[in-house]
């Protein structure tokens, strides 16, 4: 395959993702939220998120194979685990459902970190 016509299938693709992502890692308008630091790794299928804001941290990890998706979440204050939970899906997600559970979960940590 030409590298056009692989440009011409995959290049909207990862201007979603690549839209996505950006929206993810901007910071909101308002207070607690902005002082959040948000990093996003490709790992694999799946990725990863690390929020962290002084001596708080967030962490959701999305691992994909073919025969499954798991997905890890972990909140810490200081060196105290408040959350340390897994789920399996018995089907691999696709990379658009990766992505919107990503922006979800940096969302939901948005709106937590400025409500305390």
């Amino acid at each position: 395959m030409s590298q056009r016509a692989l440009s011409r299938l995959i290049g909207p693709w990862l201007g979603i993702v690549g839209l996505g992502l950006a929206l993810a890692a901007m910071p909101s308008s308002g207070g607690a939220s902005e002082d959040l630091h948000v990093e996003i790794t490709k790992k694999g299928l799946g990725k990863e998120v690390i929020i962290t804001q002084e001596g708080r941290e967030w962490f959701m990890l999305i691992e994909v194979t073919p025969e499954n998706s798991v997905v890890l979440r972990q909140e810490k204050e200081q060196d105290k685990y408040l959350v340390d939970e897994s789920e399996t899906h018995d089907r691999p997600m696709t990379a658009g459902e990766v992505d919107v559970a990503i922006t979800d979960y940096i969302n939901s940590v948005k709106t937590r970190a400025t409500k305390k």
